[in-house]
């Protein structure tokens, strides 16, 4: 059978059948009109059925951000940053932070990993002659995907991190929702490590601490819906529109999972304005990783040294 696909953690909770699943623990909390949901798995069971691997995953909502409105930016890059510093190891002054840049800039809502590394401050040639300021060393790389370069995103990533030995790796990528109403709206951070293009089906090896050496903490952003999925709500919004008041859940599962088996199923739908959610969101996901990776400069300082 088909699965509903889905890089958010807790669609796929979700989307469980049974609503609770045993070895998954899931808060809830508000904190300056951002909703915050952490869903913890800690089974090898509720891994698999999930289809997500065992650790944290916390999303940061709201949909101001869909709005652009400017106090919604900075709560969320500021929740952002407060959330990637509570994961980082231990900075020993010598090893630096790697952020890592996944996916093809040319294609739009595939592009938020290069786009936040174009706004990642990069000090990594500079702590020669700054090692007695706050500065932090910070390197960046969009490796591309390998239907241009000819080279899978881990093996450029496991070759540099041999020749780096970072503290840490930050990954930021794309995602694929099951709401649509996610996109541009919601941000994921996980300390899982990431799946390369997972979100649309190419199953890539994995980035994580057993695969690269390092700590893996990935960050991204819903850009995508499956169409199959937003044929099934739009079926059920009909549905409702003619005063049907029965939900029909199991009948438009069922039609998904359908869709989701034929040539239908693999497509996927974007906003057209996804140009600019995805430059937002890059400004945004860049600002919290700023922060987090660079606690002795303030904004003024990082943005003048962007310059």
């Amino acid at each position: 059978m088909a699965a509903i696909r889905t890089d958010l953690a807790m669609e796929s909770f979700e989307n469980a059948d049974s609503g609770a699943v045993p070895g998954v623990r899931v808060s809830r909390w508000e904190n300056g009109g951002v909703d915050i949901t952490e869903v913890f798995i800690d089974e090898n069971e509720a891994a698999r059925l999930l289809d997500k691997p065992r650790g944290s995953y916390l999303t940061l909502e709201t949909p101001r951000l869909r709005q652009r409105d400017p106090d919604a930016r900075l709560a969320v890059s500021g929740l952002l940053a407060e959330e990637i510093a509570r994961l980082l190891p231990e900075d020993d002054g010598r090893a630096p932070a790697m952020v890592v840049g996944l996916g093809n800039r040319f294609i739009t809502p595939d592009s938020l990993g290069p786009g936040v590394v174009d706004r990642t401050l990069a000090t990594r040639h500079l702590m020669n002659e700054y090692r007695s300021s706050n500065l932090r060393s910070v390197c960046a790389v969009a490796p591309g995907v390998l239907g241009v370069t000819g080279i899978e995103s881990m093996e450029v990533v496991e070759s540099l991190a041999k020749a780096v030995r970072p503290r840490v790796i930050l990954c930021v990528d794309s995602l694929a929702a099951r709401d649509s109403r996610r996109i541009g709206t919601t941000i994921q951070l996980t300390d899982t490590g990431i799946q390369p293009g997972a979100g649309v089906g190419n199953h890539r090896r994995p980035l994580t601490r057993e695969t690269v050496g390092a700590p893996v903490i990935s960050v991204g952003m819903p850009t995508v819906v499956y169409a199959a999925t937003l044929a099934r709500d739009a079926f059920g919004w009909l549905s409702a529109q003619d005063g049907d008041p029965e939900p029909h859940e199991d009948a438009l599962n069922d039609m998904e999972k359908t869709l989701l088996s034929s040539d239908i199923g693999e497509m996927i739908v974007t906003p057209r304005e996804i140009d600019a959610i995805v430059q937002d969101a890059a400004g945004i996901i860049a600002a919290g990783i700023n922060r987090a990776l660079q606690p002795g400069l303030s904004d003024a300082e990082i943005s003048a040294m962007m310059d």
